[in-house]
């Protein structure tokens, strides 16, 4: 099947539809038995203790297989086990795993725009996020990026917004990430590199031992449900908010493209619609888990601390005229921004007077 056909029929509104809309997220009916099983398997960007984030993985096999009665198996492999962390995408470019669940700014460096398959800076809450892929036209033109890479792609999960993270030192102004040596991926790891702090990326199983013995002096990961499993408290006492880089990131289910044609349509249906369901289950489970946690950091002496706002300012001024830069060099990217920021304006201005008109109201409480 070619990708404009792919991309030209209803399948993915009718899965997402019926995901959405169900009583239960996984559709009654099952995929009738064809010939063989099917056994894939699916390299995942994260720990296996993590198991919000890397269970969703899990979720989506189990969906996949109950849905197609037992025919189709996915082998869930954690981070390191079939390949590292950082190598998901190569991994099912490659055929190395058939699946891969990851985040797609983890991957800027094969091109920049993929990061909008994530988040970005001051970009879009986890609502707007799924709304511009699954309605507004986004996942198609994330498609066609992808397909340089004979990958196709399905929002796979969101966070919701993320914390700030973890710093070893107080921040009281912009000026002191002047040589801040910090944990952050995609462009909220260019923003700070441009504000002054020396950046790396590490895998999430990673990052705690660099932590503790001084390899980085701060990082960020999720929120408080993940933080307090990797045990950053522990040797970082400030946690900052709110993770502007990361206001709504959006993982995803990469599907090598050559074998996602060897599939049946009924179980290519499948596949879609245990991806959204199990994107949900990520979502609700994130909700419900964070605010106990992080009422038990805050009792193990942790320091809850806004950003400054100088700090926010001189982020927000520099997220913008970083993606202008990159739109103005590259005619892709250009194309995805401008639909992207077209979007945004539109989902601001509405947001910005019911939903936070609505919170200022009542989150104080």
């Amino acid at each position: 099947m070619k990708r404009r056909d792919f991309l030209g029929r209803a399948g993915l509104g009718a899965a997402v539809g019926a995901a959405a809309c169900s009583p239960s997220p996984v559709p009654g009916a099952r995929v009738p038995s064809r010939g063989k099983k099917i056994r894939w398997r699916l390299a995942s960007s994260f720990p296996r203790a993590l198991d919000t984030i890397f269970g969703c993985a899990e979720v989506f096999a189990e969906r996949l297989k109950a849905m197609t009665d037992g025919q189709f198996e996915l082998r869930v492999h954690p981070a390191g086990e079939l390949v590292p962390g950082l190598q998901v995408m190569d991994a099912v470019q490659q055929g190395t795993a058939q699946v891969g669940h990851t985040c797609s700014y983890y991957y800027t460096g094969k091109n920049p725009a993929l990061a909008f398959d994530t988040c970005v800076p001051f970009g879009l809450t986890a609502r707007q996020q799924t709304a511009w892929l699954m309605e507004a036209g986004g996942l198609q033109l994330i498609h066609g990026l992808f397909a340089d890479f004979g990958i196709l792609t399905f929002p796979g999960g969101n966070t919701g917004t993320q914390m700030g993270g973890w710093f070893k030192n107080d921040i009281n102004s912009a000026a002191d990430l002047k040589g801040l040596k910090m944990r952050i991926p995609g462009m909220g790891g260019k923003v700070m590199s441009r504000l002054g702090a020396s950046v790396q990326v590490i895998a999430g199983g990673e990052i705690y031992p660099a932590l503790e013995r001084g390899a980085i002096d701060a990082t960020e990961w999720v929120g408080p449900y993940d933080d307090e499993k990797l045990g950053f408290y522990k040797v970082a006492k400030n946690y900052y908010y709110p993770g502007w880089w990361e206001p709504g990131p959006s993982l995803s289910f990469y599907v090598n493209r050559k074998a996602w044609d060897s599939l049946p349509k009924s179980y290519q249906a499948a596949f879609e619609q245990a991806a959204f369901a199990s994107g949900l289950t990520m979502q609700n489970r994130y909700d419900v888990l964070n605010p106990p946690a992080l009422r038990r950091l805050l009792s193990k002496g942790v320091e809850l601390r806004p950003f400054p706002q100088d700090l926010m300012d001189a982020a927000k001024r520099e997220s913008q005229a970083m993606l202008e830069e990159e739109a103005s060099k590259d005619k892709a990217y250009a194309k995805i921004y401008n639909h992207w920021k077209s979007y945004r304006t539109e989902a601001f201005e509405w947001f910005g007077k019911a939903e936070l008109a609505y919170a200022k109201a009542a989150f104080g409480d």
